[in-house]
C-alpha cells in the first residue's frame, strides 16, 4: 500500500492555478492536472458523496445538501449522519483489498457515524438556554480533546458567516498534520473551504487583490500538507467540488409558487413561517438548482409553466429529465429547476419583509428551509456592524435572549458567486492534481475519483476493484 493524502480546496478550478499557487502549481508539474466533470447539483454534498462513493446522486441518494423529507412534512439541510449516503465507501473498498487499510476523513461532509477509522467534522453544541457554542465531534470520542488541547476551540464562526476566514482552514490543516503524524492513515481526506468564501461573496475575477491573497493563503496551507505528505513517501492528490461562475441576482422561486396560490404559510407571532406539508408546492433552493415538491399532483403541470415561465430559470427537468441529468431518487422533487450561469435560486418565500421570519436576519442554515449566501455578509444597512455584534454578545453574555440578526433578508444582489450548476467552460469548473501522473486518466469526472484514490493506494491491486465488485 501507498499511502496517500487527497486536500479538497474548495472552488479551486483548473483556471485558479498559477502565479498565485506556486505549491499547487509545483504539485500539477511534478505530476499532472485534469479539468474534472461536475455531478449535478455541483454542491458540497453530492460531489463529495460522488467521490467517496463512485456513484451519482440518483445511486447514492444526496441529491442537494438537503431535501423536503416527505414523511415529517419538513425540509433538513446540512444533515451529518453518513448513514444518509448510499453505495460502498473508498474506505469500506479499500479494507477489502487489504485489512490493514486505515482512513482519517477530516471534515468531509456526512462524517458522523461513518465506518471510517478516525474522523471529524463540525458540530455545535445547542445548550437549553439558546445558546450556539463552537464544536466539533470526532470518532473516536476521545480525539475530541486531543484535537481541542491542541489546537484550541474548533473556530466554528469562521467556518461559516460574515466573519468566516483562513482561521477554520487553518485549524482544521493543522489537525490533519496532526493525524498523518500520529496515526498514520493509509488514506488521509481533508477539507479546505477558505477559498469559497469571498469567491461568492466578490465573484472569479481574479484581478481583485483580496482573491490573490485568497489563493496564495489557501496555497500555502496545500504547501504544509503536501510537504508533511512528501516526508512520510505519500502519495497526493488534490480535488475540487465545483467552480464559481459570476452571477447578478437571484430567481425568488417559492415567491413565484406562492403568488400562484401554490406555497402556503402559517403565522407566528406577526411572522410567516412556510408551511410545506400544506403547500400544494414549493421549492428547497440550493445554490443554482432547486428541487421543486409538488403535493398536490393536480399542480404538477401548472407548477411545470410557472417555473418554465420564469426569468433566470433554464432547465425544468420532470421524470425523463432527472434520469438524464443523474437525480431520479425519491428524495428529489417532482420537478427540478436549474438556473441560468448568472443567477441562483433564493428561498426566500415571504412577500412582506416585515413578516419574514425571524431566522431569516440570522446565521442559521437548519432552520432556512434553503440555502442562503446572504450569510456572508453582514447587512449592509447596519452603519455600525462591528458594534451592533458587540452589543447582541454582551445581551447574550449577561443572559437576554437577543437575536443575532445582523443579515440581509433582501439583499440577494450582495452575493457575486455561485455554482450548482455544472460550469460552461471546463476551466472553471472542478480540478483533480495528482503527483502521480501515470495514474491521471485523459479525462475525468468525480465519480471516477473513488477509483482513483484505490489506484494511488494500491496501485495495479486497486485498478480491479470496481470490476471485481
Amino acid at each position: 500500500m501507498k499511502q496517500t493524502l487527497v486536500i479538497l480546496v474548495v472552488g479551486l478550478s483548473p483556471a485558479l492555478v498559477g502565479q498565485h499557487t506556486p505549491h499547487l502549481s509545483r504539485l500539477a508539474a511534478r505530476g499532472g492536472l485534469r479539468a474534472m466533470g461536475a455531478v449535478t447539483p455541483a454542491v458540497t454534498c453530492s460531489a463529495q458523496s460522488s467521490m467517496l462513493t463512485g456513484l451519482t446522486p440518483s445511486e447514492h441518494g444526496i441529491v442537494a445538501n438537503g431535501w423536503y423529507f416527505r414523511d415529517l412534512s419538513e425540509t433538513w439541510l446540512w444533515r451529518q449522519s453518513n448513514r444518509l449516503v448510499g453505495g460502498e465507501k473508498v474506505w469500506e473498498a479499500g479494507k477489502k483489498i487489504d485489512p490493514n487499510f486505515t482512513c482519517a476523513k477530516m471534515f468531509w461532509w456526512y462524517n458522523m457515524y461513518a465506518s471510517a477509522d478516525w474522523s471529524a467534522t463540525p458540530r455545535p453544541m445547542y445548550p437549553a438556554d439558546g445558546r450556539k457554542i463552537p464544536d466539533h465531534y470526532t470518532f473516536p470520542a476521545e480525539l475530541h480533546d486531543e484535537l481541542d488541547g491542541k489546537f484550541g476551540q474548533f473556530p466554528l464562526f469562521k467556518f461559516w458567516g460574515p466573519a468566516a476566514d483562513i482561521t477554520s482552514s487553518r485549524w482544521i490543516s493543522d489537525a490533519t498534520v496532526h493525524m498523518m503524524q500520529t496515526r498514520s492513515p493509509t488514506l488521509t481526506l481533508t477539507y479546505l473551504p477558505h477559498l469559497d468564501y469571498n469567491l461568492q461573496r466578490l465573484g472569479p475575477d481574479m484581478s481583485h487583490p483580496q482573491l490573490q491573497q485568497d489563493l496564495m493563503d489557501v496555497d500555502a496551507l496545500c504547501g504544509e500538507l503536501i510537504a508533511e505528505a512528501e516526508k512520510q513517501n505519500m502519495e497526493v492528490m488534490v480535488v475540487s467540488e465545483y467552480g464559481i461562475t459570476p452571477v447578478t441576482d437571484a430567481v425568488h422561486i417559492n415567491r413565484a409558487l406562492r403568488d400562484a396560490g401554490l406555497v402556503r404559510v402559517r403565522e407566528e407571532q406577526g411572522r410567516e413561517q412556510l408551511d410545506a406539508g400544506a403547500s400544494d408546492a414549493f421549492a428547497v433552493a440550493d445554490h443554482q438548482l432547486a428541487h421543486v415538491y409538488v403535493n398536490n399532483r393536480d399542480k404538477l403541470d401548472e407548477t411545470r409553466a410557472i417555473l418554465e415561465a420564469l426569468d433566470g430559470v433554464e432547465h425544468v427537468l420532470d421524470e425523463s429529465g432527472k434520469r438524464a441529468w443523474g437525480l431520479d431518487h425519491e428524495r428529489s422533487g417532482e420537478l427540478v429547476a436549474i438556473s441560468k450561469a448568472d443567477r441562483w435560486f433564493s428561498y426566500y418565500y415571504w412577500l412582506d419583509d416585515a413578516r419574514a421570519p425571524d431566522y431569516s436576519t440570522t446565521v442559521d442554515i437548519h432552520r432556512k428551509p434553503g440555502y442562503d449566501p446572504v450569510e456572508l455578509f453582514v447587512d449592509p444597512a447596519i452603519k455600525l456592524p462591528m458594534a451592533a455584534i458587540g452589543s447582541r454578545l454582551v445581551r447574550k453574555k449577561l443572559g437576554f435572549r437577543t437575536l443575532m440578526d445582523v443579515i440581509s433578508n433582501h439583499d440577494t444582489q450582495l452575493v457575486k458567486g455561485a455554482h450548482g450548476r455544472p460550469t460552461d467552460d471546463p476551466d472553471h469548473g472542478p480540478v483533480l492534481i495528482s503527483s502521480n501522473a501515470a495514474l491521471l486518466p485523459s479525462t475525468v469526472h468525480q465519480t471516477d475519483i473513488k477509483q482513483l484514490m484505490l489506484e494511488h493506494v494500491f496501485g495495479s491491486q486497486g485498478a480491479g476493484v470496481e470490476d471485481a465488485a
